[in-house]
């Protein structure tokens, strides 16, 4: 994760004071369960000193107010009495469960796991043996840790995806004013050429020479104009989805190679679509070259248009080696490519157009080694 100059050290005291914080907080609640637990302890070794009590005393004898009390008073520590003789004895056990052998025995082993099983002794003869459980309270407070350490991931993950979040969007801001400066530099020489074809149409030279760079100078245009949208909120006017489609289509078709079949097929005659001319005729554009390019110059490129509900579905597919399964979604990703010489920005600016601007959808339908199927979705009107 890159951080600049200016945001490294408040970033990194904050970090470390976030996890100073935590630390002290875990270290705190560990010392705050293990005193629970002794006190928990001491309050099982009274309870066995007034059992002993209750041992020793005659049967027609009264037991005092404080041995009774004593007795009685716990009601949330789950405890197994087992006397010389193997008989069992339960308290705060489920009543069901009192008679269950098997289940008794099962919490006896984990009684001792918990804690050091109280041995009830009298003159140096084992009468009883007292195995305890940790109470609900210790129970709920010894998974506490474990959801402080989850808050603090989710703590941390927040803040790896802000900081993420940030970069991304400082990068689209460069790559936004990136644009912008080159649609700036590209109309000082785009002004130049339009006075100079200007001059060349009163000299006596061929006029297709001039028509051509004329097409040309409004390519230019049509470029300068897609870059200056970059970064900013295009506006979004109906249009026939039929008709801009097969311009974009067609202008690729003229200028590929005579090695590439291209074929053009739709139902529809007329369909208003609210678009943003420019930036939709660049991801119809990208699409195709990309296809060219997968196909190596060589191969079938294919545009379909057909209505699915209330989206018009655009299918562009090729011949091309196809894409590995597992970059489907990435491929749309900043500075993925498949090519070897790529910047990675054509699908991510595809898929910014369609998905941010148009509010549609863009994605691999279909890719196999024979070639590969992109689809654009659109809202009709």
């Amino acid at each position: 994760m890159y951080f600049s100059t200016r945001q490294k050290a408040p970033n990194i005291i904050l970090l470390t004071a976030a996890f100073v914080l935590v630390s002290l907080i875990l270290w705190n609640t560990n010392s705050f369960f293990k005193k629970f637990k002794e006190e928990e302890r001491l309050k099982m070794e009274i309870w066995a000193t007034a059992q002993l009590e209750l041992i020793q005393s005659p049967v027609d004898q009264e037991l005092g107010n404080l041995t009774l009390k004593v007795l009685g008073n716990n009601t949330s520590t789950p405890m197994i009495l087992v006397n010389e003789e193997g008989s069992i004895k339960s308290l705060n056990i489920p009543q069901e469960k009192q008679t269950d052998t098997t289940y008794l025995q099962e919490k006896i082993q984990e009684f001792k796991n918990e804690n050091q099983p109280i041995e009830i002794i009298q003159g140096g003869e084992l009468l009883e043996t007292l195995y305890y459980g940790n109470s609900e309270v210790l129970n709920k407070l010894k998974y506490y840790p474990l959801a402080l350490l989850l808050i603090i991931f989710l703590f941390g993950a927040v803040i790896f995806f802000f900081f993420r979040t940030n970069k991304a969007s400082e990068q689209n801001k460069l790559w936004a004013g990136m644009a912008k400066e080159t649609a700036h530099q590209i109309g000082t020489p785009l002004t130049s050429l339009l006075g100079w074809n200007e001059l060349l149409k009163t000299e006596a030279i061929n006029p297709d020479i001039t028509i051509e760079i004329e097409k040309d100078i409004d390519r230019l245009q049509t470029i300068t104009e897609r870059f200056s949208k970059i970064g900013s909120t295009p506006e979004l006017k109906p249009q026939d989805i039929v008709a801009e489609t097969q311009k974009a289509y067609d202008y690729l078709k003229k200028r590929s190679s005579k090695l590439i079949d291209f074929s053009f097929k739709t139902d529809l005659d007329h369909l208003l679509v609210p678009l943003n001319v420019p930036l939709y005729n660049w991801s119809i554009e990208n699409l195709v070259k990309n296809g060219i390019d997968a196909m190596k110059g060589k191969g079938s490129i294919a545009l379909q248009i057909e209505l699915k509900g209330n989206y018009v579905s655009i299918l562009i597919s090729d011949t091309g080696h196809g894409i590995p399964k597992s970059e489907h979604t990435n491929i749309f990703n900043p500075g993925v490519t498949t090519k070897k010489r790529g910047w990675g920005l054509g699908l991510s600016l595809v898929k910014r157009i369609i998905e941010e601007y148009h509010k549609g959808k863009i994605r691999v339908l279909t890719s196999n080694k024979g070639g590969t199927v992109m689809q654009i979705l659109l809202k009709i009107i």
